[in-house]
Formats: C-alpha cells, sequence, structure tokens
C-alpha cells in the first residue's frame, strides 16, 4: 500500500520538449502569406535567445520546414530579440543565420543589423491613439500584438484598429518595407539609342534573398505617351491602393512608379532628349506613412489570426516554436506497476478485514 501511495510523489518530472504549429502550413499559414503578411523568428517558447544563441538557426530551419517567409522570399530576414542591448555575438549569430532585420525595444549598437523601434500596443485600453495619429511623414510605425499571455486572451483595441483603417498609410510587413526602400533607392538610368526614350530599373542585390519592388518618383519636361514595364503596358495604380503592387499611379507633374527588381521602366516621349529625374520613396504609393502590426511569440498562428481574418492591417509573425510536455519513459512502467499492484493491495486488505472478524 506505501508503494502505490508514494508512486505520485517519487515519480519523475515531466520533461519540456518541443511541438510544431502545423497551422503555419495548413490553411491558416498559405491565406496570411497570400494577403501579403510575413513570417519571421522569435526563437523557442521559454528560451532566452542570449543564453541559448542556438535557438536563432533551429526557429529559421523549423519555420523553413512549413512556410515561405514571404511572396518576395522564402528565407526569413526578421528576428524578434529581447527587449534591451544585443551582445555583438547574438548580432553575429543572428545575421549569420540570414537575417537582417532586428527589433522591436533595441537599445545600443545592433552590428550591421537594421533595427526596427515599436510604436505603441494593439491590445485593448494600451493602443497610444495619439502616437498613431501623430506619425511622421514616410515613417514605419511599428505595432506590438499579441494574442495570449500565459492563459489570458488579449483582446485588440477596435478603436486603434478604426483609425489605422481610416489614415492614409501603407499596410506592410518589416521585410517588405525594409526592401521596398532598399529597391526605391537602387534606381539605375540604362543608355539605349532611342532619343524618345528613357529606361531605368531596379539592379537586383545580392546581400537579400528577398525581390521586393522598389518606387521611385519620375519627374520629366514633357509627360511621356506611354509607360511600358518590359514592353508591356504599365498597369494604373489606384490613389487608395494601400497594399503593394507594381504599376504607375499618375499624379500632378509626374508619377509615382512601383516595379519589381529586373524589370525595365521604358517611358515614351514625343519629343527628343526629354530631362527625366526621379526620387526613391519609403512609402509606397505615395502615401503618408507606412503601418505593420507584428506579432509577437506566435506560437500557435489559429489563435493570433483570429481576429483579423478579414482585415486590411498586414502583419508580420515572429514565429516561436511551441513547448510540449513530453511524458517521461518510466512513468508507463510506474502505471503497469499501479495496474499490478492495485488488485494485489485489494486482496490484502480483503483478507486482513477476514482476519480481523475471525479474531472478533
Amino acid at each position: 500500500m506505501c508503494s502505490i501511495i508514494l508512486l505520485p510523489i517519487t515519480a519523475p518530472t515531466v520533461v519540456a520538449e518541443w511541438d510544431d504549429d502545423n497551422w503555419l502550413r495548413n490553411i491558416i499559414g498559405p491565406e496570411r502569406l497570400e494577403l501579403g503578411d510575413e513570417f519571421g523568428c522569435h526563437g523557442f517558447e521559454g528560451v532566452d535567445v542570449r543564453e541559448e544563441p542556438w535557438v536563432i538557426e533551429e526557429c529559421r530551419d523549423y519555420l523553413n520546414r512549413f512556410t515561405n517567409a514571404s511572396r518576395w522570399g522564402s528565407q526569413p530576414i526578421s528576428f524578434g530579440h529581447p527587449n534591451g542591448p544585443v551582445t555583438e555575438d547574438v548580432a553575429n549569430t543572428i545575421s549569420e543565420a540570414g537575417f537582417s532585420i532586428i527589433g522591436d525595444r533595441i537599445e545600443g549598437d545592433t552590428y550591421g543589423l537594421h533595427a526596427i523601434q515599436r510604436l505603441t500596443s494593439l491590445e485593448k485600453g494600451q493602443a497610444n491613439i495619439s502616437a498613431l495619429e501623430d506619425a511622421e511623414q514616410d515613417s514605419l510605425v511599428s505595432i506590438y500584438w499579441i494574442a495570449r499571455w500565459y492563459d489570458v486572451n488579449i483582446r485588440e483595441d477596435k478603436g486603434a484598429i478604426s483609425l489605422l483603417k481610416s489614415q492614409d498609410v501603407w499596410f506592410t510587413t518589416w521585410g517588405e518595407w525594409y526592401g521596398h526602400k532598399e529597391s526605391g533607392e537602387s534606381f539605375e538610368h540604362i543608355l539605349i539609342n532611342d532619343s524618345n526614350m528613357k529606361t531605368y530599373r531596379i539592379s537586383t542585390f545580392e546581400q537579400t534573398s528577398w525581390e521586393v519592388p522598389g518606387t521611385a518618383f519620375f519627374e520629366w519636361s514633357e509627360a511621356p505617351l506611354n509607360v511600358q514595364f518590359d514592353g508591356q503596358d504599365a498597369p494604373i495604380i489606384p490613389s487608395d491602393q494601400k497594399h503593394l503592387l507594381t504599376g504607375v499611379r499618375p499624379v500632378e507633374g509626374g508619377a509615382f512608379v512601383t516595379v519589381a527588381p529586373g524589370v525595365s521602366v521604358d517611358f515614351i516621349f514625343e519629343s527628343e532628349n526629354v530631362s527625366v529625374t526621379h526620387t526613391p520613396q519609403s512609402t509606397f504609393n505615395g502615401l503618408h506613412h507606412s503601418v505593420s502590426v507584428v506579432g509577437h511569440h506566435v506560437t500557435n498562428l489559429h489563435d493570433w489570426t483570429s481576429d483579423f481574418h478579414n482585415s486590411p492591417l498586414r502583419f508580420t509573425w515572429l514565429i516561436e516554436r511551441p513547448a510540449s510536455l513530453e511524458v517521461d519513459w518510466r512513468l508507463p512502467i510506474f502505471a503497469v506497476a499501479v495496474l499490478i499492484a492495485t488488485p494485489i493491495a485489494i486482496k490484502w486488505v480483503v483478507a486482513r478485514d477476514q482476519e480481523d472478524n475471525e479474531q472478533w
């Protein structure tokens, strides 16, 4: 009997192992990817990347098993680092694993990584409405979101979401914003033997695995008769378009041109030798500024996305491999022992009671 009582006390504790979030590749992951969301990394649940830097590469490999990082590239480039300073060793490990962006409450030197800082939270009652209203032109507003904290479900701030929807902003992600900015700064004038045409192209980058379109504002001394992408008429982008796509948005005095790297942009003029200038744009389509909602510590994509199925917002999901509880291999043996010991103990108790009854 003592052995039965002691079994729950002396049994070994369970061992932490790692689970998989299959929503990344089933239904929700592909849907979010098609919408334009991005998947980055946050490490492993409950593991501090500063103490266990091995989780950086392991998180990347875990994510790669389930999904591409973006519609613009397969490899993840955004990494969520704990609040505070970044050590040079950790920064080097992040960079060597292929990440180029880090966030979102970083202090001090980032050793070549591009740091994105959080502006506010999307949690109900925590959103800084004034900060959202006063965002600077051409800035990136990065907004924190977490769906669950331990066993508490977090609700989104509907007032903040309504405000964002009403603003003249580009809904984007960390990596898309960064790649778009780099591409916009890389327009090159291509010399051709046609004095009635001006040709430009975004150079491709060896330093990045993503091919994100870039935007530049083009001005001219004479409006072109036509604008073509690789010999085809360029599509027109509506003025209220808030998600990244390629094309031309004509405005007074010029046009915002958004094109993918490697695609030739031809301006065809009636006159010869027309003067053309271009200015890189960090914000798509001439919008005021950019907004990315960033899902932190995403261990279950279903839970983190459940309130945003029909939302125009775009998300950077920082994926964290969830922990699971794996039963110690000795526990089944204990269970079998209990099954065997229980009837024996019962038989022993009955026999003892019978002996006691006979004595009385």
